[in-house]
């Protein structure tokens, strides 16, 4: 699943073609995505300005004129392409361009948009796997059961030390998937979470609620985790996501975090902390892969 950099990402990448651009006719190409599409899908849609383009932990949201929101998730293999109306590539795809799949039997929405000033372009939603949906908020878009209920987000300075403390308190289960849980921290996912705990020096495996104390090395490891957490959240939307399997930006290039990776999809190699000495091993925590240094990280 793409993760809140990817999403961000491909958010950024729309946002200049959408924001207040006029939707001038949206096609649905099949009944459904993983959920079928709301009723009246496309009718709702038309004809109406896109007000804002958000973004809550890994969904994206389409703020309509006078309609509902649109929550977008990528799902598994989705993507968003962005063409001129006459079917072209757009310009500046940057350093990292490659060629995703634009057959039609996957290109299940279409939207046909018209910026203030006239430019017409189409983006378009892609998903081999149809894991991806779209759905309607009616009201605000946090109330909706795909966001009730989600944590804070991993950005800015607002997740610090003491928050974290109060998110972990008496926190029995593995760190990581107390970090993983999206009613905590909404939108951290599994390689991220590897490289911050990484870049903090604390242990995958270590009981959550152990750095939630009282005491000043507790508040330092609590403090030393959120630092690397906005940090490798800031530095992996910097660097446009990470590449894996089918992400890819809505311009068409490629994100090129996965090239900084400290200890994700690296078993067997050197520890890059100066001085550890260790190497990076790989172990299976709820069915997934963790990525870390037993040496440094405690």
């Amino acid at each position: 699943m793409p993760e809140l950099p990817e999403v961000e990402t491909v958010r950024r990448g729309l946002q200049p073609v959408l924001e207040g651009a006029r939707l001038v006719n949206v096609e649905a190409r099949r009944p459904d995505l993983r959920f079928p599409f709301p009723e009246r899908f496309s009718e709702r849609l038309n004809g109406k300005t896109v007000t804002a383009l958000g973004r809550r932990a890994k969904y994206l949201t389409m703020h309509i004129e006078d309609g509902p929101v649109l929550i977008c998730h990528l799902g598994m293999s989705g993507s968003f392409r962005i063409e001129t109306a006459e079917g072209g590539d757009i310009p500046g795809a940057g350093a990292f361009r490659h060629e995703r799949s634009k057959s039609a039997a996957h290109d299940h929405v279409v939207f046909d948009v018209a910026s203030p000033k006239g430019e017409r372009s189409r983006v378009i939603f892609n998903d081999p796997r149809r894991f991806g949906f779209m759905l309607f908020a009616e009201g605000a878009p946090d109330a909706h059961p795909m966001l009730a209920g989600l944590g804070i987000e991993p950005t800015g300075n607002a997740l610090d030390g003491p928050l974290l403390a109060s998110l972990l308190k008496g926190r029995r289960s593995p760190l990581k998937a107390a970090l993983l849980d999206q009613r905590l921290i909404a939108g951290l996912g599994n390689i991220y979470v590897s490289e911050a705990l990484w870049r903090a020096g604390l242990s995958p495996l270590r009981e959550a609620g152990t750095i939630a104390g009282s005491g000043k090395k507790a508040k330092e490891q609590c403090e030393r985790l959120a630092e690397a957490i906005r940090s490798v959240i800031a530095d992996a939307i910097a660097a446009g996501g990470s590449s894996l399997r089918d992400y890819v930006q809505a311009d068409g290039s490629l994100g090129y975090f996965q090239h900084s990776f400290a200890v994700y999809d690296r078993e067997g190699e050197p520890c890059p902390k100066p001085g550890c000495g260790g190497h990076i091993e790989r172990i299976v925590q709820s069915g997934r892969s963790t990525f870390y240094c037993r040496t440094c990280q405690r």
